[in-house]
């Protein structure tokens, strides 16, 4: 109020809503509604946005609740293209107005959808799979209905759809939710993939790592053992060409000086010392030759067991999340060190498959040993698929198309290199059992 306008101010002017009577409070309800609703909105966004290092499946379940909550929809679709973002494990969800969630494939917990799924969700759905979706490059809001496109660097990659019953009519504000919602979950898809591919690639790093240290011991160990060998072979060689020659020398003096004492029948206390120094010489002489002959011996009297390197392989060179039993049936014995050689390699590579690939906690090594035969097997309670990886064997020994898969090919190759088999069966805790079992008595076989 001025001195020009003594009029106090009215709501209109500090509202901006005009006060006509009975259209006044109508109106400023609405709008508080809408505000309300709008900072909802922005919340559930918000929450379902942070699910993305949860994993993609989080992720769609967060932000398709997200849009139910806010329009109070009958049913809610976000499905993605085929081909589109591949990394994506997650193509599609429909939500219902319980938040019952419905797929054909890729979610867990999801049921399949049915003939009580009305035919204008399944139709949409068949559109978006099939990137028809000339007709929805803009959003559409109606009053019932809403469709926005889901777009990554200008490209149409699937869409967000959404059906509300007669009490609640869309608006403006409802589609600037559904883009917001839709433009951000593209993003937060390709990321969350992102982020799944390089925590995959993680642990396969810290799984080669392990490998490489692994194998540096090795080497270095079989360097040492080289190193150790060959002083061995120089040692006997120089007690060979020089001691144990010059013992025999001295030997063939005494036996001459012996005869010729002996023949002249004189001294005999001579002769009995020369018959002791002939002695100590063929002593010292079968002394040289029983060290020079376990010089040139091999050093394998020493190394470890298969026992004890099965022992260290799932102990030491594991992740931390995925627990190791070794358990030995029968008498240990002693095997050809080829043979110990490859199902060493056979449970490393079993192992690593179980860390990678099958999702396990636990993992059971077991070498029984038998009269006619060795086997070993490795047992996890992964989510591995015997049924499967017996067809990817197949297929790998059958053709080598892309390099895949040749670890189970590997495996059945060394096993068979030794006169063995390997297979895969299912494990009695859950997973994926395979089981190499080689003769005692083998021929290697030779392609």
């Amino acid at each position: 109020m001025t001195a020009a306008d003594p009029r106090p101010p009215d709501l209109a002017t500090l509202t901006g809503l005009r006060s006509g009577k009975g259209r006044f409070y109508p109106e400023f309800r609405v709008t508080a509604q809408r505000l309300d609703r709008v900072l909802a909105a922005l919340d559930t966004i918000s929450r379902a946005l942070v699910q993305t290092v949860e994993g993609p499946e989080n992720l769609v379940r967060a932000v398709a609740e997200a849009a139910r909550v806010h329009l109070d929809a009958d049913w809610v679709l976000l499905a993605l293209a085929d081909g589109a973002l591949p990394e994506a494990s997650v193509r599609h969800l429909i939500l219902d107005s319980g938040g019952a969630a419905y797929a054909f494939e890729g979610l867990s917990g999801a049921r399949d959808p049915g003939p009580s799924l009305p035919d204008a969700v399944l139709n949409r759905l068949n559109d978006i799979l099939r990137g028809q979706l000339a007709q929805f490059r803009l959003p559409v809001i109606e009053s019932r209905h809403a469709h926005v496109p889901i777009e990554l660097d200008g490209e149409v990659i699937g869409a967000f759809a959404a059906w509300t019953p007669l009490r609640r009519t869309l608006d403006a504000t409802d589609g600037m939710v559904m883009r917001i919602l839709a433009g951000q979950t593209a993003v937060a898809l390709q990321n969350s993939a992102l982020f799944s591919k390089s925590v995959t690639l993680l642990a396969q790093s810290e799984a080669r790592n392990a490998e490489l240290l692994a194998t540096q011991r090795e080497l270095g160990a079989a360097q040492r053992h080289q190193v150790l060998n060959s002083e061995r072979h120089r040692i006997a060689r120089e007690l060979h060409d020089s001691v144990a020659q010059t013992v025999l020398s001295a030997g063939m003096q005494i036996e001459v000086c012996r005869s010729e004492i002996d023949a002249s029948g004189r001294n005999r206390e001579l002769v009995d010392r020369l018959d002791l120094a002939k002695h100590l010489t063929r002593s010292a002489t079968e002394q040289l030759r029983s060290a020079i002959y376990a010089l040139n011996q091999p050093g394998d009297a020493y190394r470890s067991s298969l026992t004890e390197m099965l022992g260290q392989l799932a102990t030491v060179h594991m992740p931390e999340d995925l627990r190791v039993t070794l358990r030995v049936d029968g008498s240990a014995a002693e095997l050809p060190g080829e043979v110990e050689h490859a199902l060493l390699r056979i449970a490393g590579e079993a192992l690593f498959n179980t860390a990678m690939h099958g999702n396990a906690t636990r993992a059971i090594v077991r070498s029984s040993y038998r009269d006619d035969a060795v086997s070993l097997s490795i047992a996890d309670d992964g989510t591995g698929d015997p049924a499967k990886l017996r067809l990817m064997l197949r297929m790998a020994e059958a053709t080598d198309v892309d390099g895949r898969h040749r670890g189970l090919a590997n495996m059945r190759a060394r096993a068979r290199e030794h006169g063995g088999t390997f297979d895969v069966y299912r494990s009695r805790i859950g997973g994926v059992r395979v089981v190499a079992r080689i003769p005692r008595v083998s021929e290697r076989v030779t392609s």
